[in-house]
């Protein structure tokens, strides 16, 4: 038993020409579970309480131009209506087609998130970097 033709003891078995995929079918598995346990936390985000700041307003040489999204959807530079179509062509003629020029967005509380995104979007693409968003200072008791 388990000697070869000339009884020298055990026969060398023939390499395995296969991959042995189950170890790489059990990690695979295990990585599932782990991407479909955190993808929901990922998705929804972590509750969190922000700090609040007081801060200092920043000192401009020249008031910015100052973009006003109202709760309707409306959209105003400088106080002026403008069709969105329109926007970015009467922001380039404010800033003198500056790209550097600070532009302010001013959201309604009421607005919808995604409406004040989109302006920002379109402003972003045009290739103004200099972008800020502007809020109320926190009433103080």
């Amino acid at each position: 038993m388990g000697k070869d033709k000339k009884g020298r003891g055990r026969r060398r078995r023939a390499p395995i020409g296969e991959i042995n995929v189950t170890p790489l079918v059990d990690v695979m598995l295990v990585l599932l579970i782990v991407f479909m346990v955190a993808s929901p936390l990922m998705a929804m985000g972590v509750a969190i309480d922000l700090p609040k700041a007081a801060a200092n307003p920043i000192p401009l040489d020249k008031p910015p131009v100052s973009i006003t999204v109202s709760a309707d959807g409306g959209i105003s530079v400088d106080r002026e209506p403008v069709a969105e179509d329109e926007l970015l062509a009467l922001v380039a003629q404010k800033v003198n087609d500056d790209a550097d020029e600070r532009l302010l967005i001013r959201g309604d509380n009421a607005t919808a998130y995604g409406m004040v995104m989109k302006v920002m979007g379109l402003l972003s693409s045009a290739g103004y970097n200099r972008i800020g968003l502007v809020t109320e200072p926190e009433a103080q008791p």
